[in-house]
Formats: structure tokens, sequence, C-alpha cells
């Protein structure tokens, strides 16, 4: 039977892993996968040969930090499946790790495909030299992207984006409620400070400051935060300690982030894919993100849009506000947030806006993913 080298680096590229290779075993059974994934993807049959924890960083200073010990595991991963060579090869965004893999297995007479194009329509547009070379065909998880491959001469197809699949067209926030075992009376609030451990190194602080400023103007509030892993969850309560925030009604959860967003007022969220889940839900958020100061200076001069919010560029309009490195402090947050929340007009557009967005990406990526990797295998 064929086998599938796979690679994704984060929580968001598990999640697509997992789906795609649902939809490929269920179409040709026997199929075999190896790589790096999450518990997801190893759940669905993916034999993960590191911890995908180790390729969770982002930042230029950050990913510098980490930098020889993730060229150490890419030069393993390479000689492994030079060695042991698959018949396609799928890295899961993480461009800076797979394209290099890409390129080298491409080389060597190995197919690849890459799932989720990156950003090159917002920042670093000299990056698209480097996928011609590494990316026999790219899979593009929104519409506006396929016509910049298509005119560099990439092989390329719209899948849409499986969150948008995965999540009702309408969501119910009572039963989503009952089922977090929530009052019924106040304000629920989502704080949703990213899922790679170095985003909580910038942002914990921030987000438990937030929630302060918001019970010192509403006092009946309760904040669901989900969280990916026992680190990041550590690294909140270490931030909840620091900050003397105890006394607040904090539900820390293990996952279910789609549940606690459906079920809030209102969402603080770092950049990334959970905008893009808060969107499909429906609900009013104010955007943030925090890195380093090296890192912010470099992405902010190779940056091309106004927006960092896969909301806003999608929509092409602020529709949910941005807040973002030193705009970012706690007072802003709380501010936005309860500015938006309380005005039912807003919110009414805001959900009428993200209403059609839905609809456009729901085009059931995972079997049209499928539909292309599976002609491309023996």
């Amino acid at each position: 039977m064929p086998t599938i080298g796979i690679v994704a680096g984060e929580a968001s590229g598990d999640l697509l892993g997992s789906h795609l290779v649902a939809a490929l075993q269920a179409r040709r059974p026997g199929l075999e996968f190896v790589g790096i994934g999450g518990p997801k993807m190893m759940a669905a049959g993916v034999r993960s040969l590191y911890p995908m924890e180790r390729l969770a960083v982002r930042g230029y200073f950050e990913v510098l930090r980490h930098y020889w010990g993730l060229l150490r595991i890419r030069r393993e991963l390479t000689h492994y499946f030079l060695g042991n060579p698959p018949d396609l090869f799928i890295g899961i965004d993480a461009p800076d790790f797979n394209l290099g893999l890409e390129a080298v297995l491409r080389k060597r007479g190995i197919r690849t495909v890459h799932y989720v194009s990156p950003s090159i329509w917002a920042w670093r547009r000299g990056r698209i030299r480097q996928i011609r070379r590494a990316v026999s065909h790219m899979l593009c998880l929104f519409p506006f992207e396929k016509p910049i491959y298509d005119e560099a001469g990439i092989p390329a197809s719209y899948v849409g984006h499986p969150a948008a699949d995965s999540i009702p067209l309408e969501y119910d926030t009572r039963l989503a409620r009952e089922e977090l075992k929530l009052k019924k009376t106040g304000l629920v609030i989502g704080l949703l400070p990213g899922s790679r451990q170095s985003e909580l190194d910038y942002m914990a602080d921030l987000f438990v400051q937030a929630a302060l400023q918001i019970v010192a103007e509403v006092p009946d509030v309760q904040f669901l935060v989900p969280l990916v892993s026992r680190e990041t969850r550590d690294k909140f309560e270490h931030a909840i300690h620091r900050n003397n925030a105890q006394e607040l009604s904090f539900r820390l959860l293990f996952g279910h982030s789609r549940m606690a967003m459906a079920a809030s007022d209102g969402l603080i969220v770092a950049s990334g894919t959970a905008t893009l889940e808060a969107a499909l839900l429906g609900r009013p958020m104010v955007i943030v993100y925090r890195m380093s100061a090296l890192s912010w200076c470099i992405m902010k001069r190779m940056a091309y849009l106004p927006w960092v919010g896969l909301p806003n560029i999608l929509a092409g309009e602020t529709v949910v506000p941005e807040l973002l490195q030193k705009q970012a402090t706690p007072e802003a947050l709380a501010d936005e947030l309860l500015r938006l929340i309380f005005d039912k007009h807003r919110v009414n557009d805001i959900q009428r806006k993200f209403a059609e967005l839905h609809r456009q990406l729901r085009q059931d990526t995972a079997q049209k993913a499928a539909t292309v990797i599976l002609d491309m295998l023996p």
C-alpha cells in the first residue's frame, strides 16, 4: 500500500491533518502515514516520529532561539524520508519548516503537496519562488489564493476551509452554555491567548490583566479560557497568580475552544486560526497579538495588508478591532470589547458579514483535498 509522508507543526495543522487523513483512509483503506503530527493526527492513524510541540514556534526571534533544534529535526526527517521514500509528501502549513523539506524531497523525485498556502498575499511575496521549487501542488483554503498560483504557473486547487464545514451555519449559544454548566446570569467572555507556549509567554499576563479591567467595569463576568496543552495551561495559571486574579471566575478548559467561543458574548482572541473559527461562529471579538520587538519590527516591514486577522482580511475591511503590540494594553482590550458587545446594531452587522463568509468557505474541504491527493498517488 502507498505510504504518505505528512508533517504538521501546530494545533491548527493537527486538526487539518486529522480530517484529511480520515478522508483519505475512508476512500483508500490501508494507506500508511508517517511524519510529525499531534494527538488528532495520531488518533487518525499517523505515526509521529517527533512531538509536534517542538515545531510550534512563531516569530523570528523565537525561531532563532530554537533554530538548531528545528534544523536537527528537519535534517533527521529528511534523512528518514530519503531512506524510506514515501509515495507522496504532504506539508501542512508550517512553511518555514516544510518548504525546505519539500524542496529536497521534490528534487529527489518525490511529489509534494503543501496544504495551506503561506500568506504571500499578506507578506513575503518573494516566497513564491521557493514555493515553485518545493511544491508539486498547492491546496488553498481561501478563494483569492488560487489565481496567485495560476499566474505563477504553480498547480493549485481551492478546497475551502474545513472549519466552515465542521461548524454549523447556526450554533446554539444556549446549548453551549448548558453543556459547560455556566450560570445563567452575567456576561460570558472567551479568552483565547494562543496555542503555542511562546504565545502564552507574551500574552498570558495581558489577557489576565484585561480580565481584571473588564471586571472593574462589569463585575458579573465568567471567563472561559480554552487551552491546548498542560504546558499552556500552566503558563496561564501562573499568570493568574502573578496578577493576583484568583478571585475572578476563570474556567480553564482543555480544548473545547469552539464550545467556549459559542457560549461567549464576546471574545479576546490571539491572531491566528482561532479568529476564523470565531468568525464562523458569528462571535464579536477583539483580535490581539504581541511578540518580541525584533519579530514585530521585521514582520511590520514585510507586511502588505492593513490587517492581521483573517476575518478582516477575508472581508477586506475592519469588521472587528485589532490591537497589536504596543496598542495591546489591558485597558484598550477591555474598552474595545465591552464597547463592541454592548452595541447590538454593530453585533448584528458583524454576524451578518460573518455568515456570508461562512457560506463562501463551506466547500467540503477534506473531500476536495483528498481527491487531489488520490489523483497524485500511484
